[in-house]
């Protein structure tokens, strides 16, 4: 199993801050999108440019749509076509246009 990288205890604490402040920024992505003022259409159009958004997982996404649940989202998964593990960057065009006319269907 490879070893970690050996970092500076400097390093690491700017690594461990900007980890928390990514987690930090995806939290209040989720909460914009339950709340309705981000919607799945404007978030698939940000995943290439923002790099926060883009690593996002595609189901934590969907469960964060307002009436989506964790079992409708990993139906829309598959119905679509998607894996569990992929992230919003990872979209094709037409698994990004499959999965916004199954949202809006659903």
């Amino acid at each position: 199993m490879p070893q970690p990288p050996s970092l500076s205890p400097e390093q690491r604490q700017a690594a461990l801050a900007k980890a928390a402040e990514v987690r930090r920024e995806r939290a209040e992505l989720k909460d914009h999108l339950k709340a309705g003022r981000v919607n799945l259409k404007d978030l698939l159009a940000q995943a290439d440019s923002n790099e926060t958004v883009g690593k996002m997982k595609v189901l934590a996404a969907l469960e964060a749509l307002p009436g989506t649940g964790k079992v409708k989202a990993r139906r829309l998964m598959e119905q679509v076509g998607i894996s569990e593990s992929r992230r919003l960057k990872g979209l094709g065009a037409k698994q990004r246009e499959a999965l916004l006319e199954a949202a809006e269907r659903s």
